[in-house]
């Protein structure tokens, strides 16, 4: 049986001042107004963390900037 070690890792705002996903009233969601640079930061962190070895679970956005949540393999 396959077995899992997870992280919780936090990101500021001050990080990701503009990748935030916004909704309106009417259900309609955007992220056309997300600069390059934001999703690159988003991109380098992905990268970073997929070379150690786990892989991306669910991100969580907030006022104060974003959750990740990773899992990865436990080698026996």
């Amino acid at each position: 049986m396959q077995r899992f070690e997870y992280d919780v890792t936090r990101h500021s705002a001050d990080t990701f001042r503009e990748l935030t996903f916004y909704c309106s009233e009417k259900g309609e969601c955007t992220l056309d107004t997300v600069p390059q640079e934001q999703t690159d930061i988003l991109k380098a962190l992905l990268n970073q963390r997929g070379w150690e070895g786990w892989e991306l679970v669910q991100l969580a956005f907030g006022d104060n900037g974003l959750i990740a949540f990773w899992k990865r393999a436990i080698r026996k």
